[in-house]
């Protein structure tokens, strides 16, 4: 090869070499600024995560006693396994009687309003019967047969003694006064049946409806001048010194609902509460709800439990073992999940946990919280506030 080839070789891949160097620029910047936006977003994610950490809520031991704060150690505990069913206030039917005439008639007083409290025996209203006025008087008839009837014994009894009259008439007498005495009490039997006696005066029509017991007009359905037949309701009575707690027990529960265990009716309407113990559990289920009827039976001296009431009954079914329980006042909600303020060496943390069972008092803790661990037992709605007040602080 001559000098001259040489050299143009050595040209050639001096320029191949400048042409490779500038076309594999671009791509390295590429891969730099690649690489760089790689680390960028692990960055960023490295101080989100670091932002996630639970935030502290430090306080002294003073602001804690000042807020009243009050710490508990989270423990093993029996608790209280309790069903909660919804129910509604009904009357004590064996205390409520649907008042009907029995008899056709037209009403000529009303002594009772819808509402008003009523004594046992107290007139109700007054109805004019033309069934009861014949009632009336059949009974009229048999007392004053059985009279006569009386009489002619005894004359009957006297001639036959005196030898005057033969022993047959004086029987036949003696047959005739008892059919007459049994019709006089089967005239009163049924006017008995119909809640009427005998006519005080000439008023023989006049049929009185009286309140069975002491209770409360319920219902009304009559006005003077009315005409009712005898099957009408004119009148409900109901005593509400007692009244029914009525709740359905769906088949699956059935079998911790007993009769004679102790329950909590609380009105769902506003705050009250009443203890009972179940009265009746049904035997058979809705074809539709496939649920059995329960009741409790419960004292109303205050009128406060009205028929129609909505209320939740709780039904205590034992105690069971829980492994991590905190007070049910301990739980937060925090960042829309339940959390207990735990208290470490720095102060407060909201711990998010997953709650299990309650009673009430004490709630078990199925996830986030150990036993031993020192929590704020009760107002702890104050550690709340105060990490919305750093939350906003931190937002500006």
């Amino acid at each position: 090869m001559s000098k001259k080839q040489t050299i143009i070789i050595a040209v050639m891949a001096v320029i191949s070499l400048l042409l490779a160097a500038f076309i594999l620029k671009p791509c390295g910047d590429a891969h730099a600024d690649a690489n760089a936006d790689a680390k960028a977003p692990a960055s960023a994610a490295h101080g989100d995560a670091a932002s996630a950490a639970p935030e502290t809520i430090a306080l002294s031991e003073a602001q804690v006693k000042a807020s009243g704060i009050v710490l508990a150690t989270a423990a093993p505990a029996q608790i209280s396994t309790i069903l909660t069913l919804p129910g509604e206030i009904r009357f004590n039917e064996d205390r409520t009687a649907h008042v009907v005439p029995k008899l056709a008639g037209v009403v000529v007083a009303v002594h009772a309003e819808l509402g008003q409290t009523v004594k046992r025996g107290q007139l109700l209203a007054v109805i004019a019967s033309s069934a009861l006025s014949e009632q009336r008087s059949e009974l009229l008839s048999a007392q004053r047969r059985l009279t006569l009837a009386s009489t002619t014994l005894e004359r009957e009894r006297k001639l036959w003694q005196d030898k005057i009259s033969a022993e047959q008439d004086y029987l036949q007498a003696r047959q005739a006064m008892n059919e007459a005495d049994i019709a006089v009490q089967n005239a009163k039997q049924k006017l008995s049946v119909l809640g009427a006696g005998a006519a005080a005066g000439s008023q023989l029509n006049q049929l009185q409806l009286r309140a069975p017991f002491d209770g409360v007009v319920m219902e009304k359905h009559l006005a003077l001048g009315e005409a009712i037949k005898e099957d009408a309701n004119v009148f409900t009575i109901s005593d509400l010194s007692t009244v029914w707690a009525d709740f359905a027990v769906p088949a699956q529960d059935l079998n911790r609902v007993r009769v004679g265990e102790s329950v909590i009716v609380r009105a769902s309407a506003f705050d009250a509460q009443a203890s009972g113990k179940i009265s009746y559990v049904g035997s058979l289920l809705g074809e539709q709800t496939r649920t059995a009827n329960a009741r409790v039976a419960l004292a109303n001296p205050q009128r406060a439990w009205r028929p129609g009431l909505f209320v939740n009954v709780d039904v205590q079914s034992g105690l069971s073992e829980a492994a991590v329980t905190v007070a049910s006042g301990a739980l937060q909600t925090v960042d829309g999940q339940p959390a207990v303020f735990v208290r470490t060496r720095q102060g407060f943390v909201a711990q998010p946990v997953k709650p299990g069972r309650s009673d009430g008092k004490l709630t078990e803790i199925l996830q986030g919280l150990s036993a031993g661990a020192v929590y704020a037992a009760a107002n702890s709605y104050v550690l709340k506030a105060e990490l919305g007040k750093d939350g906003a602080e931190h937002e500006h």
